[in-house]
């Protein structure tokens, strides 16, 4: 089984119930909605049918601070063009008014940088930019401008509806595009209070890079937005963003994910470059718990097969995962439990970890040290069943053993009934016992299976 989460962006090639059960297959384990394109029904579409053919967490975006260039028409700018654009109202504009945050000789970058652009003149509410290479600029296209800081609204008219359209679908995931702090994430919140979800902050831009500490505590899951990220700092600096970001997630036990460009070759061809694998298998190396392809599966010509090439380039790298999680002061029970498990899991011939949850966090503690064994995490709440499914080699299982007086038995034998465990296996069951504090799994029983099993009644 595959350890490493692949996220997909569903669009106009993937929308299809057939092409999503092919994807599924592959090994997609979430689905993504990227609200910059399409509709509130097409969202609605996306959503009724990838619950109808898999059982797997939905990730809306919120746009939030993005800015993007509003185009009517697509068309093709040539070097040394000079476009004029508004903010609104006019053939071609951006989102977000920024005008006073702006002066002459300033650079604006379109789509992930690939069209640079400078401005050469203000007047009236507009801005003149002399096109720098050539390129085709279409609606939606984002837009970068580095170095400056930008008074954006971390929502707009547009989040708010999209957050109440969360709220009413029940998605699992919120993920705020071009989070600059933890005041966003606050403001987010505050925004769709009742909503049961989780947030994920993508980190897009040097804000987001230099507030990392304190939007990782108001989170529970970061995503390494590159694209934009890679326009918004110096190119050459993201790889080493990208690992110390994904190392610090690993520490704290917050699953990350990590974004763009990843396959982007096969948006067009039915195989990837060697760097794409590379690239990939690295992510993974690093301690991602979760790839995601966007382009490749939204618009184009491959989604299976780009999720089938993502997946055994998982298959092949896991077996040399390595945690890099260090040894600190406590933090809490689980904490510790989780590490002494580390070290049970190396010594002696465990087949698989087992633990009931009611949060997830024990799981993804236990998660963070990348033990060979895979993990199977038990929790009578589907929201959080749902939401382990983002984390590396976890594999959630929801039923309810409250009412039970051998908890751990219980559970034994319903993994029994699914096959999921077997006779042979020694297993071992971590548990909260005897607590109601937060964080305090503080029972470790190991059982070979076939002997468990006896205990049950069901075996001589």
């Amino acid at each position: 089984m595959k350890k490493t989460k692949i996220i997909c962006t569903i669009g106009p090639a993937s929308i299809q119930k057939e092409t999503l059960k092919e994807m599924f297959k592959a090994g997609m384990n979430a689905a993504r909605i990227n609200t910059a394109y399409g509709s509130l029904d097409q969202y609605s579409l996306i959503i009724s049918n990838v619950r109808e053919i898999a059982d797997i967490p939905l990730i809306l975006d919120v746009k939030g601070p993005e800015i993007r260039l509003h185009v009517e028409k697509k068309r093709v700018i040539k070097e040394g063009e000079v476009l004029e654009v508004g903010f609104g109202g006019v053939e071609i504009s951006f989102n977000h008014n920024f005008y006073d945050a702006v002066n002459v000789s300033d650079e604006i970058y379109i789509d992930n940088g690939k069209i640079k652009t400078r401005i050469v003149e203000k007047e009236s509410g507009k801005l003149r930019l002399l096109v720098m290479n050539e390129g085709e600029i279409a609606d939606g296209k984002g837009v970068n401008i580095p170095n400056i800081k930008l008074s954006v609204p971390s929502l707009s008219d547009n989040d708010l509806k999209t957050v109440e359209f969360a709220k009413e679908q029940a998605v699992e995931y919120l993920a705020l595009s071009f989070t600059r702090s933890a005041r966003d994430i606050h403001n987010l919140k505050s925004a769709v209070e009742g909503f049961e979800g989780a947030i994920i902050a993508k980190i897009e831009n040097f804000e987001g890079v230099r507030n990392f500490e304190e939007i990782l505590d108001a989170v529970e899951c970061i995503m390494v937005a590159r694209g934009d990220l890679g326009v918004e700092i110096e190119l050459e600096k993201v790889p080493l963003v990208q690992k110390s970001i994904i190392k610090r997630c690993n520490q704290v036990g917050k699953p990350v994910a990590t974004a763009t460009d990843m396959l982007e070759s096969m948006v067009y061809q039915p195989i990837p470059t060697r760097a794409e694998v590379s690239d990939i298998a690295n992510a993974i190396l690093d301690g991602t718990d979760a790839i995601m392809l966007s382009g490749e599966t939204s618009i184009g010509k491959y989604p299976a097969e780009s999720v089938s090439i993502m997946s055994r380039i998982a298959k092949e790298v896991e077996t040399s995962v390595k945690s890099y999680v260090e040894d600190g002061k406590f933090i809490d029970i689980s904490d510790s439990v989780s590490k002494s498990i580390k070290k049970i899991s190396q010594t002696m011939p465990i087949s698989t970890v087992v633990t009931l949850t009611r949060s997830g966090y024990t799981a993804r503690m236990i998660s963070r040290f990348r033990i060979l064994q895979p993990i199977i995490a038990v929790t009578q709440d589907e929201k959080v069943r749902k939401q382990l499914e983002l984390v590396f080699g976890v594999y959630p299982v929801q039923m309810d053993y409250r009412n039970k007086e051998d908890r751990i038995l219980e559970v034994a034998k319903r993994l029994y009934s699914m096959k999921l465990i077997n006779d042979d296996d020694t297993v071992l069951f971590t548990a909260a016992f005897r607590t109601t504090m937060k964080h305090a799994s503080n029972l470790i029983e190991i059982h070979n299976i076939g002997e468990l099993m006896k205990f049950t009644g069901e075996k001589p």
